[in-house]
């Protein structure tokens, strides 16, 4: 990283994140006790957020986010964002009313927060966490959207004592090492946003998982917007239809591709219905949202240059939801023949997440994804593909995949995916 200084003489937000990563042993130690310490010593930032709609969910809450800051904004509503992780550039978690912070204002925060936490123990997400909380709460806006980093509970986003609103998106397997081994029990973990009398807008669950939610919901008196019983959303002779008790909008399909952004965009749909907002910001949610890294088409830049007649698509997704949705866009898609170049991290379900792509899919190509330390190898990534069906093989990085697969089929659909990760570090190399 490089120790850039900012034009106040304040050490660059890249030393600083850098020293940040020294606090605490473990990138993930889930608790709030450290968070509370530090914001009781920042004067408590969360208190003073514009109003804030708190997502949590295992897959969609990256574009669910991103399609209601669309609508709000197009509504003239100054919003901030917080996301994670970032894809290229830290800077890209935080957005305040509406514009990536800037070098100069992320490094304050965070030197502030490095000050007032006088070198105790925190998580590196922890202490990042504080200093948005703090870019927020000085910044004015109409509304703060604050999107957990893991589960929920115990996610350090889980501060904000009455949110305007919770949202849950589809909840599936993953992170079973921190969240529990059982739809269940990342479901109780994911519910943990809930608080008493807010509502919760919920996306399509599977049953297990909504038996959880619902529970939780009536002893916290929390009105739920559910899926299936509040909102309805389909997809209609090439639009898109959404109906609750207040009528129905007949609109485009989502600008992000794959059909499971329909169940995304009905939760948008919903959560800004129930803010108040009307058609025009509904239909803006759903045209105008951009959310790098999900399907994404490149279509410029070297790796682009380099490969010329092939058709390249970029994904972060990196559970077995997240495989069978991919798996059912390309499906959906003109034949065309279709190539993987994957790299996943060590701790992802890889034969779970290969399997479906395994049925539309001609080839893989593993690479290991790189600066990653927890990243498969990719001979295993290799091996994985091979044992769910696939033609299989490995090579030394992603500019290596492109050029093996075009010099068989120049015009092939490439599909580079497997995290997001692995989607910053191209988004990286490809300018």
């Amino acid at each position: 990283m490089s120790d850039v200084a900012s034009v106040t003489g304040t050490p660059g937000s890249d030393a600083i994140l850098d020293r940040m990563m020294s606090l605490h042993p473990k990138i993930i130690d889930l608790t709030l006790d450290r968070v509370w310490r530090l914001l009781e010593a920042l004067d408590h930032p969360e208190r003073t957020l514009p109003p804030v709609i708190h997502l949590a969910g295992t897959n969609g809450k990256g574009s669910t986010q991103a399609m209601i800051r669309a609508g709000l904004e197009a509504d003239g509503k100054r919003v901030h964002a917080y996301v994670s992780p970032h894809l290229v550039r830290f800077h890209e978690r935080i957005r305040l009313a509406g514009e990536l912070i800037s070098e100069e204002a992320l490094s304050a925060v965070l030197d502030e927060c490095w000050e007032k936490n006088q070198r105790e123990q925190i998580t590196y997400f922890e202490i990042t966490t504080c200093a948005a909380l703090l870019a927020f709460a000085r910044t004015p806006a109409d509304y703060t959207l604050l999107e957990t980093g893991l589960g929920g509970r115990l996610d350090a986003t889980n501060v904000v004592e009455q949110p305007a609103l919770t949202i849950l998106t589809p909840i599936s397997l993953d992170h079973q090492q921190y969240l529990g081994e059982t739809l269940a029990e990342i479901a109780g973990e994911k519910a943990g946003i809930l608080k008493r009398g807010v509502p919760c807008v919920v996306g399509p669950q599977p049953e297990e998982a909504m038996e959880v939610i619902e529970a939780r919901a009536a002893r916290l008196g929390v009105p739920l917007l559910a899926h299936g019983q509040h909102w309805h959303v389909w997809e209609e002779r090439g639009r898109m239809v959404y109906q609750d008790e207040t009528g129905l909008l007949d609109l485009p399909l989502p600008n992000l591709p794959g059909k499971h952004q329909l169940s995304n965009a009905g939760a948008a749909l919903a959560a800004l219905r129930h803010l108040g907002f009307g058609e025009e910001a509904c239909e803006a949610a759903v045209t105008t949202a951009d959310w790098p890294a999900r399907m994404q088409r490149l279509t410029q830049g070297p790796l682009i240059a380099a490969a010329p007649q092939a058709e390249i698509w970029l994904d972060g997704g990196h559970n077995p939801a997240a495989g069978e949705a991919l798996a059912e866009h390309i499906a959906r898609m003109p034949r065309r023949p279709t190539h993987l170049v994957c790299g996943m991290l060590n701790t992802k379900d890889v034969s779970g997440y290969l399997r479906p792509l395994a049925a539309v899919a001609d080839s893989l190509t593993a690479v290991s994804i790189p600066d990653a330390p927890a990243t498969l190898e990719a001979e295993e990534t290799a091996r994985a593909a091979r044992a769910s069906g696939l033609r299989a093989h490995a090579v030394a990085d992603v500019p290596a995949a492109l050029a093996a697969i075009t010099a068989e089929e120049p015009r092939a659909r490439i599909l580079i995916c497997g995290s997001l990760y692995l989607a910053g570090a191209v988004l990286r190399e490809n300018g």
